[in-house]
């Protein structure tokens, strides 16, 4: 047995800001004293300082590209990045090869998961191959442990269809308790096609082919209806448009079950950086307005986004060294996410342990092992916090086998320096221990 003691620090979670040291096992996995000097003899010390002690981050949105395309990325390269980030726990998206779309593959990626450096929770696809047309195999799906259904990287175009996912996973049981969340990708394809950035004035300067709001907003205003007849809740991922915040707020208002996250590239990231052609900032949905980012950065104030996830979506180089309308969309965001959101966001930093932790928690159906609070008996799933430290972000220091993030170079405040995963530090000092 290894105890842990993190001293002079100040926790941060839903019950407010106190200063105490706190002591976690790796046996046991759990929190097992908190207090002004926490009273137990711990193995080793680390000094936090100055430091905030936050409950594990959440990532509902992440690509891990294992199994099909591990030289972009890996369940346990991914999963180190995520630690380096403060994330205790990551949804791994289903655009695999093959899909996430059948049990033999759920068990294959949480086979990879168990020697990962923070808890892998798949997702699975919504339909078969995410093709949109036959639905997939959920409740067994769910008898393995999914709790999150999707077909990102392709909106369910088919209105019929989604309403029969949408009642097919209102009917499952969980026995924990945990609702079944179809997270959807919204987009009309017939309007996005052959579109490789935002369209406006911005595509028509470079001659490259645009994807309208509309295309977003048609899809969010569709499931919202949807699942205002089914009474199913619907998780709208990546909002990037002015129209899609504001209508998930008239949803939320008028009491519907929609939730909502935004990446920090869009609320960071304009279209005007696509003027330099340079793939790397070529994602999907694309980077949008100045006036959408203001409108998705007061949704994250608001209330109205619950959760920042990162869609974190590494490539090659060669893959991202192609031509701008050839390349494919993504970029890398584990790593960054707290000093993005710590640096452009203004927000308290309560604000931010529920946007990246404790809503996203709830959200993926794993509240009762992330997302706080912080409390003796708890898992002990903790991100530790430098909110002042200054540093810039350089793609040649990430721990993802890629390297495509559109932020190198860039100015940030806020460092993760702790990362605690079921009582083990994993990383400590800004270094992952394995």
């Amino acid at each position: 047995m290894t105890t842990t003691a993190f001293r002079g620090g100040t926790i941060v979670d839903q019950s407010g800001e106190r200063t105490a040291d706190v002591v976690v096992d790796d046996v046991t996995g759990s929190i097992v004293a908190i207090g002004p000097e926490a009273p137990v003899d711990a193995d080793v010390s680390i000094d936090a300082e100055g430091c905030l002690l936050m409950p594990g981050f959440v990532d509902l949105h992440v690509h891990l590209r294992q199994p099909g395309n591990e030289a972009a990325e890996t369940v346990e390269s991914g999963s180190r990045a995520a630690a380096l980030g403060g994330f205790t726990a990551v949804v791994a998206m289903p655009n695999t090869t093959p899909c996430t779309d059948s049990a033999a593959v759920v068990r294959e990626v949480m086979g990879y998961g168990k020697a990962a450096l923070c808890e892998i929770k798949p997702s699975a696809a919504i339909t078969v191959g995410r093709d949109g047309e036959a639905l997939a195999p959920m409740g067994e799906l769910v008898e393995l442990g999914v709790r999150m259904v999707t077909d990102d990287g392709t909106g369910v175009q088919d209105a019929q269809l989604m309403r029969r996912a949408l009642e097919y996973a209102g009917s499952l049981v969980v026995e924990d308790g945990t609702s079944i969340v179809l997270s959807q990708h919204c987009e009309v394809t017939a309007l996005s096609q052959g579109g490789v950035m935002n369209e406006g004035a911005w595509s028509s300067r470079l001659g490259l082919g645009g994807q309208p709001a509309e295309a977003e907003e048609l899809m969010v205003m569709r499931d919202i209806a949807l699942s205002r007849l089914t009474g199913v809740p619907v998780h709208m991922q990546h909002l990037s448009t002015a129209g899609s915040v504001a209508l998930v707020r008239a949803a939320k208002a008028e009491g519907h079950p929609v939730t909502a996250e935004a990446t920090p590239h869009h609320f960071t990231l304009t279209d005007a950086s696509c003027s330099s052609y340079d793939p790397v900032f070529k994602v999907h949905p694309p980077l949008r307005t100045q006036a959408d980012v203001d409108a998705v950065k007061q949704g994250l104030v608001d209330g109205t986004i619950d959760a920042i996830a990162t869609d974190h979506a590494p490539h090659t180089v060669d893959s991202k060294e192609q031509p701008f309308d050839q390349a494919p969309p993504g970029m890398l965001g584990l790593e960054t996410a707290l000093a993005l959101a710590n640096t452009e966001l203004g927000l308290p930093m309560g604000r931010l342990v529920a946007l990246l932790s404790t809503t996203p928690a709830r959200i993926a159906g794993l509240g009762d092992r992330h997302g706080g609070p912080i409390e003796v008996g708890r898992p002990a799933n903790l991100a530790v916090v430098d909110p002042g430290h200054e540093w810039t972000i350089d793609r040649a220091e990430s721990a993802s086998l890629s390297t495509n993030t559109p932020f190198h170079g860039r100015p940030v405040k806020g460092k993760v320096r702790h990362t605690v995963f079921n009582g083990e530090p994993v990383v400590v000092d800004g270094r992952a221990t394995r």
